[in-house]
């Protein structure tokens, strides 16, 4: 009998929402799925001005890697609670973009992502409110299954 490894990618941005999407991977896994696990945080790039003429790109770079690291922390425990192994990613740009982008270079086979999250890093109060315009992009840019959690 050949066992089959899936490919799962799991954005997170640390809300409640994206917490059930790594509960809900969790349990396909538990229920027998041999699966290699992501798990991805994708921090919107800041392009203020402002910001920017008074921050290095390396003050910057560090905090959004510091903001994704902390959005990360919760899932890699649950899914280290669960006994399931995984490999975290942070990255700045278009998050829907960004996301596929990663489906296509890690050959994964399903993404679980919440619908809608409080978003993360400096402009997370406009990325939750995009977060069903997210998951909708996801939806068109990628060609494998997407289990939306509510």
């Amino acid at each position: 009998m050949e066992i089959v490894v899936l490919c799962m990618l799991i954005p997170v941005d640390g809300s409640d929402n994206s917490m059930r999407a790594v509960d809900v991977a969790c349990r396909q896994v538990a229920n027998g799925e041999s699966a290699t696990v992501h798990v991805l945080n994708v921090q919107p790039p800041i392009n203020s001005r402002l910001v920017n003429s008074h921050l290095s790109h390396e003050l910057i770079d560090k905090f959004q890697q510091e903001m994704g690291e902390m959005a990360l922390e919760s899932a890699r425990a649950r899914l280290r609670d669960a006994g399931i192994g995984c490999t975290s990613h942070v990255e700045v740009g278009d998050v829907a973009q960004t996301i596929a982008r990663y489906v296509r270079d890690l050959h994964c086979d399903q993404v679980v992502m919440g619908t809608r999250g409080l978003g993360s890093g400096a402009a997370g109060a406009i990325s939750g409110l995009l977060m069903g315009s997210i998951a909708t992009k996801v939806l068109h840019l990628v060609d494998v299954p997407v289990t939306l959690v509510k």
